[in-house]
């Protein structure tokens, strides 16, 4: 067997960080967690002995929000200082490259911070003469490089030697044009909207895909908030919970038969079976702020009597895009996974479980 073949046969590397704590604690970190993840493409969550959602919770989804993608979008329109005011300064603004490969393509993503992240290869990065560091998953060769610009940067005022010179590299110098999706999150600014702003370009608006499922005689492992790691013949841990949660979301059959081709994963044990469950998958461009807003009426689904222990939260960062948690730089390899989900208990005590690939630091 030749080395590649067997490399890809081989396990990738994957690292899973767990943390328990309860909502109302003052040291709390859950809404930083959700914040520090700016770039989200599917939201799910599950309630088990739930057949209708309470209002409160379909109201949160319906306000979910829309995105825009904004197609041929030159680079520089996004550290122009009219874009700065109107939208970085006055809010949270999220943008990210469309259908771009983190591992081969050029792409580049707007932080809510104001920090603009570029990872290019090396030919561009030559090109555009910028200051930058190599990539951390480059290997022996850099090949890629990360620019960091901080838009916010009180040297980057307009008549100021480093905007002129960003400007002019990603306008004369070496112009980059990409498919985008953006999103502004303000609280009640009056003004412009992106819509409006980028009105010349082939800009669309899309509303996150909603959908709604009631899961019949599922069969759940047991597991108790004060045991992270499970107790032998008594709980499960957060591990097998995890692996569960994905087996369930995306629909795999948990029964282990002899026949199937597709699965032969079964519910770790100790298990029960729960009469109904209702999932909710909620895709497309969402921001953190609409994730806390959702997290928080998840958790006043305890405010009066339930049958249900606990319910959950799970959310996928996009595959390819350039960070992950913060300004961690992320890749693919052979991936690119990274996502975290929240258990929150009867009692608002919750687990909340960070995923990370092979091309990723450790989740904060």
């Amino acid at each position: 067997m030749s080395v590649p073949l067997r490399r890809l046969r081989e396990t990738p590397r994957h690292l899973l960080v767990c943390e328990k704590s309860h909502v109302r604690h003052e040291r709390s970190r859950h809404a930083a967690h959700v914040r520090s993840h700016a770039y989200n493409c599917r939201v799910s969550f599950l309630i088990p002995e739930c057949g209708i959602l309470p209002e409160a919770l379909k109201s949160v989804i319906t306000d979910i929000g829309e995105y825009y993608l904004v197609k041929n979008l030159s680079l520089h329109e996004l550290v122009t200082h009219e874009f700065i005011n109107t939208f970085v300064k006055k809010g949270s603004c999220y943008a990210l490259t469309y259908n771009t490969k983190i591992d081969q393509d050029n792409a580049a993503a707007l932080l809510p911070t104001g920090k603009l992240i570029i990872s290019v290869d090396k030919d561009t990065y030559e090109e555009l003469g910028l200051q930058g560091r190599p990539s951390q998953y480059s290997g022996k060769k850099v090949m890629r490089y990360i620019v960091t610009i901080d838009l916010t940067d009180s040297a980057f005022d307009p008549d100021s030697k480093k905007h002129k010179r960003v400007l002019w590299a990603l306008k004369e110098k070496k112009p980059l044009e990409f498919d985008f999706l953006l999103s502004w999150y303000n609280t009640g600014a009056e003004g412009s909207t992106l819509m409006s702003y980028f009105s010349k370009n082939q800009i669309q608006a899309h509303q996150p895909k909603t959908t709604f499922s009631t899961l019949r005689n599922l069969q759940c492992p047991v597991f108790h908030s004060n045991e992270l790691q499970g107790k032998l013949e008594e709980s499960c841990s957060a591990q097998e919970l995890f692996e569960w949660l994905g087996a369930v979301c995306n629909k795999v059959g948990l029964d282990n038969k002899s026949f199937s081709f597709l699965s032969t994963y079964c519910c770790p044990q100790p298990s029960t079976v729960v009469e109904q469950a209702y999932l909710c998958t909620i895709t497309g461009f969402i921001v953190p702020e609409k994730i806390i807003q959702l997290l928080e009426q998840l958790c006043c689904y305890f405010d009066e009597p339930k049958l249900a222990q606990w319910v959950t939260l799970t959310v996928h960062g996009f595959a390819d895009s350039p960070v992950s948690w913060r300004e961690s730089e992320h890749g693919f390899q052979k991936g690119g996974e990274n996502l975290y989900n929240f258990v929150v208990f009867r009692n608002l005590d919750y687990w909340l479980q960070m995923a990370v690939g092979a091309n990723d630091d450790c989740p904060p």
